[in-house]
């Protein structure tokens, strides 16, 4: 790859893929080389308006192509798994949209066939890689709000009422959990550096049999606490705080994407801000590329037993509220 730009693929081109091509545009070396879609329409339109050289009215026509040295996949996570597993199949890295399957056996097998195939396979999980979080990440290590006892969290909003739109349609794996509720529950991974040891959780499921609404309390080893909303039917707040007994670090709304966090030791409160380049897609594009370039199969940042760690435990919140999908 060294003497030529870095050329991505896109299968998906949604709303969310428009945030990861803009994001391209300020990633050294990063260029969109193609996108793939069912409706050659969307895909000329998109391939139009980001310069894609290439436009392709199947996956697997993408996937064959031999210019492209990584796919960004952001197709409904109904699909994650059967389009991740065609990319790595035909030999491509991938950087998969979040959540990166339905559930832990489906994201179970397609961390097997990248190791199997010694490929790049990353949940985007974009949180992870923002310039704030290792600001924060810095704070934690340096002991600065004592040990870490209680982290609050909400992601609560309301998208429209439509039974058809992705986030209330059961065939399309809707629900706020998934689609929402993943990002406290990494987060909170990635406060504690550690997997909850037990959970209790409560949902409401709609008419459409997907949760509208799902609160837990994650208990993790020495009785430390992770409590969270995520909702469909409110406005949250949408922070997530940190809570210490020297103190707490407060990641300002919407904290999945945030660039501002407040630290509170005593009496002082020191805030900081961490813009973006652009739209904090930036920052998981790159890693990616370094990875990829690097010749590794998963990132230090998102590695694939901390996805499957949170497959695992949406799988079992998912059976605690009564939620299965007609299709696992």
């Amino acid at each position: 790859m060294a003497g030529r730009p870095f050329r991505w693929g896109i299968i998906g081109p949604g709303k969310i893929a428009h945030r990861f091509a803009q994001a391209l545009e300020v990633v050294e070396d990063g260029v969109l080389h193609a996108v793939a879609s069912r409706s050659a329409e969307r895909a000329c339109a998109f391939a139009a308006e980001y310069g894609a050289e290439w436009v392709y009215g199947s996956y697997s026509e993408l996937a064959a192509d031999k210019e492209v040295d990584a796919i960004y996949i952001a197709t409904p996570h109904r699909f994650h798994h059967q389009n991740a597993l065609e990319c790595l199949s035909s030999g491509k890295p991938v950087l998969c949209e979040k959540p990166l399957t339905v559930n832990a056996a489906e994201a179970g097998d397609l961390i097997r066939t990248a190791r199997l195939n010694g490929l790049f396979l990353m949940e985007a999980l974009w949180t992870r890689c923002l310039p704030l979080y290792d600001q924060v990440q810095e704070w934690l290590e340096e002991g600065r709000i004592g040990d870490l006892k209680l982290c609050t969290s909400t992601f609560c909003f309301r998208p429209p009422s439509d039974p058809q739109h992705r986030t209330w349609n059961h065939e399309l794996a809707g629900g706020a959990l998934l689609d929402i509720g993943i990002y406290n529950i990494a987060v909170s991974q990635w406060a504690y550096g550690a997997n909850p040891l037990s959970f209790d959780a409560h949902g409401w499921i709609s008419e459409t049999s997907v949760d509208g609404l799902t609160a837990a309390t994650l208990v993790y080893e020495n009785d430390r606490l992770s409590q969270f909303t995520c909702s469909f039917l409110l406005d949250g707040l949408n922070d997530f705080t940190i809570y210490g007994t020297e103190g707490r670090i407060r990641i300002h709304p919407g904290f999945w994407q945030a660039t501002e966090a407040t630290l509170v030791t005593g009496e002082k409160e020191r805030t900081v801000a961490r813009p973006f380049r652009r739209n904090g897609f930036e920052y998981e594009i790159e890693e990616a590329m370094r990875c990829i370039r690097e010749g590794r199969i998963e990132s230090e940042r998102m590695t694939h037993a901390h996805t499957l760690a949170n497959m695992q435990l949406m799988d079992g919140i998912r059976a605690r509220i009564g939620l299965q999908y007609s299709f696992e």
